[in-house]
């Protein structure tokens, strides 16, 4: 794709702006460490909640959403749509609970719900284990797309594109440690509107190449007679639920991704009632409310504002690209071919913009787990506050380092990937009942974790069972769920509680409904609204509301008006629900 003055212009405005808002936020995120990774605890929901969205915004997000339409049609996104119900969970049930714990990364939630060694052993080690292997494994996986977006856009070596991400890296890293969170959140909200527009703009243009709508559901009806002919795939690549029938979505996996896999599987923001850079949001949200209305913001806008227009690219490559063995990048080639030349340097920033959100919170999130809850936990407690945001500007340049080794060999330990995971397949249940149930403990979650590491290597090692054939994933999940949820029970009752001084201080600080029978007593004067069937309506109406949006939208987009239309008229229903619930019960849900 070739670039003009012009284009590098508009790139080097974009650097620019976001230099301008590292400087402008520099004093103040080098305050404290409450500052540098919480903004003071004072950011309004919708730039809380936009960040979120941005975070998710990745570079390899359009093309991997491209590969799934192309592949197995509309359905094949039910492998992200299904974590609907957990991200509405956390909107309803944990959101305010979060912001109430006053900690400063979910990690140290561990040592205010448990105590002694158990619970600095789960805090020191989780520290660890996600500020670096796994955040740099994540960030080794964004770091490669955008080495072959570049590769693909100016046209240079994989060795070149390499260097232009460790120079992107080298730059996010500086704006992350200038500016703290701060820099973090505003670049975000600014990032996420470049991109938007220019994924819309790219998604017109990409049905206008095909020659409009009705042409394009001609011709991917052409699509969908070919392919049933050969035999290569049933049902049309139109339909918003698969076929129960087909090899990559069998009626067991889609069972499993609709009752097990939203609440039982850690995975990297969609933790189990909020976690990660999820919780970090939550955390630095004004107040309890602020933080419920920036989760709720946070998944209306990834499931259901933001994937028609990729996936409405991801249609036109169908027609437009028909013979491309990689399907991913059939975004690229629309984009390398069709989009006007006098917007490329804007589609260049918007896929900047995209990287650079997700890495910008991926450092920061990461070197809170290291200073915070290791660090500054077991290393140097005690210290100046000035002396911890240089030791987190310190951690951010050590992460920014090791996962730009990690992209040079990610081929090499791509395998990695599924192996780390498999350490919190499973441990979902705990997660969640940590909450709500007194008598779970430090060994609880400890077991839970081993359990689900050691099933689940075990599954795949001895029995082979393969992660990635659809059927076999299904089995692992329900295997390991089992065998850790029996296994961090019999932990739980094997073991002591926690000690009555630690679960009453808990109690009092976060005061959790439902389940706290026995602390309740000791602590007579804390006052509970127990709000659980209040919380159930409002995230089957939040449920409701996502999926009639998302579906509606789709439904207009391809034509379909009435079915459309009384989708999106359910949403809004559901919606006027949760408004109406939430004003009558009160957005904190707790007597003062």
């Amino acid at each position: 794709m070739q670039l003009t003055w012009l284009d590098w212009a508009v790139v080097a405005l974009y650097f620019l702006f976001n230099i301008a808002i590292g400087f402008y936020y520099k004093n103040r995120a080098g305050q404290s460490t409450n500052e540098f990774f919480l903004s003071g605890r004072n950011v309004p929901w919708w730039l809380a909640g936009t960040s979120m969205v941005a975070t998710t915004f990745a570079a390899d997000t359009p093309l991997v959403v491209t590969g799934l339409v192309a592949n197995n049609g509309i359905a094949g996104n039910w492998v992200w749509w299904n974590f609907v119900a957990g991200g509405m969970l956390t909107v309803f049930f944990y959101a305010r609970l979060w912001r109430r714990s006053g900690v400063m990364t979910d990690i140290e939630f561990s040592e205010i719900r448990y105590a002694g060694k158990p619970a600095a052993l789960l805090r020191g080690f989780r520290a660890v284990y996600l500020g670096l292997p796994v955040n740099c494994i994540i960030l080794g996986w964004v770091n490669l797309a955008m080495v072959k977006i570049l590769q693909s856009v100016l046209g240079v070596e994989k060795n070149v594109a390499l260097l232009m991400v460790v120079g992107l890296i080298a730059f996010t890293s500086w704006i992350s440690t200038l500016a703290g969170l701060w820099g973090v959140l505003v670049t975000d909200a600014f990032q996420f509107v470049v991109k938007m527009a220019m994924v819309i703009v790219l998604a017109v243009v990409a049905v206008n190449a095909v020659g409009g709508m009705d042409a394009l559901l001609e011709k991917l009806a052409s699509v969908d007679a070919a392919r049933g002919a050969s035999g290569s795939a049933s049902g049309s690549i139109l339909d918003f639920i698969p076929d129960l029938n087909s090899a990559w979505m069998p009626l067991i996996t889609f069972l499993v991704y609709l009752s097990v896999n939203w609440w039982a599987t850690w995975y990297p923001g969609a933790e189990p009632g909020g976690g990660g850079y999820v919780a970090q949001r939550m955390f630095c949200a004004k107040d309890e409310k602020h933080s419920l209305l920036a989760t709720l913001w946070f998944n209306i806008a990834h499931y259901a504002l933001r994937p028609w227009p990729w996936i409405l690219v991801g249609l036109a490559s169908v027609v437009l690209y028909p013979n491309l063995a990689d399907k991913e990048r059939g975004y690229l080639e629309v984009m390398v071919h069709h989009l006007p030349p006098y917007l490329r340097g804007l589609m260049l920033a918007a896929f900047a913009a995209a990287y650079m959100s997700t890495i910008a919170t991926q450092l920061n999130w990461g070197a809170s787990y290291l200073v915070n809850d290791f660090y500054r936990r077991f290393l140097k407690p005690g210290g100046q506050e000035r002396h911890y945001v240089h030791a987190s500007q310190m951690a951010t340049v050590l992460i920014t380092i090791i996962s730009a080794s990690v992209t040079w060999y990610m081929d090499s330990i791509a395998g990695a990937w599924q192996l780390l995971l498999s350490i919190g397949a499973g441990t979902g249940s705990v997660l969640l009942l940590r909450w709500f149930w007194w008598r779970i403990n430090a060994w609880s979650e400890i077991a839970a974790m081993a359990a689900s590491f050691i099933v689940s290597v075990f599954l795949q090692s001895v029995f082979h069972l393969d992660s990635g054939d659809p059927r076999q994933l299904a089995y692992i999940m329900l295997i390991t769920v089992a065998a850790s949820t029996v296994t961090w029970l019999a932990a739980t009752f094997m073991t002591k509680p926690e000690p009555d001084d630690t679960l009453t201080a808990f109690y009092r600080r976060v005061r959790p409904s439902g389940g706290w029978g026995p602390v309740a007593r000791l602590a007579p004067d804390v006052k509970i609204v127990h709000d659980g069937g209040s919380n159930l309506l409002c995230w089957i109406s939040g449920c409701v509301m996502i999926y009639g949006a998302l579906f509606g939208t789709g439904k207009i987009l391809l034509k379909h008006y009435t079915p459309g239309i009384l989708m999106l008229g359910a949403a809004i229903v559901a919606a006027l629900v949760i408004y109406w619930n939430l004003s009558r019960r009160g957005w904190s849900a707790v007597v003062d």
